[in-house]
């Protein structure tokens, strides 16, 4: 179920925002738009209290569980950035907007945001690791929640994985391909 849950919540999502960003440039309901886009976070909310309601029912934890809380924190470390760049789009496309400039892929500003990048990434470890922890400890029981603190180790990983790769390319720039 919580699987099915996490699917509809990212569909959701851009639902929110899809009818937040129509509701702004087309019909030109800038209020109406801004609340829409600022309810985006009410089904984060939805997810987190779905996922507790089925652990506190006696669900054993599994990796949905936890990809869950992943998704939280995903959607709060990202979003901003996610609804900027739509808005972006949807208002060079359908608003006379200023086109958005393509993002270097080489050199000191393609290295800075691969270091914004992982800071986002470590946001959104942050705030999912603090719903996994809080699921844990709400929960009480290790032997049920053990698939999150798994989930847990894994994201960790990643997470290190993630650094080194994105600061690499603050000590190793890549080069343009016509310096190749």
């Amino acid at each position: 179920m919580i699987g099915w849950l996490i699917i509809a919540c990212e569909i959701g999502f851009w639902i929110f925002v899809l009818a937040g960003l129509i509701a702004r440039y087309v019909f030109k309901k800038r209020r109406l738009g801004a609340i829409l886009l600022i309810l985006t976070p009410v089904v984060d909310f939805i997810l987190l209290m779905a996922t507790v309601i089925d652990l506190k029912n006696g669900a054993i934890a599994t990796t949905v569980h936890g990809i869950a809380a992943i998704y939280i924190g995903v959607s709060i470390g990202y979003g901003h950035s996610m609804i900027k760049w739509a808005d972006q789009q949807f208002a060079y496309r359908f608003a006379d907007g200023e086109k958005p400039s393509k993002k270097k892929k080489y050199g000191k500003e393609f290295a800075k945001s691969e270091r914004v990048g992982w800071y986002r990434h470590l946001l959104a470890w942050c705030i999912g690791s603090v719903f996994l922890g809080g699921i844990i400890l709400y929960i009480n029981n290790p032997e049920q929640t053990n698939a999150l603190f798994e989930t847990f180790r894994l994201w960790s990983l990643i997470l290190l994985i993630d650094f080194v790769i994105s600061f690499s390319y603050t000590l190793f720039p890549k080069k343009s391909s016509s310096h190749v």
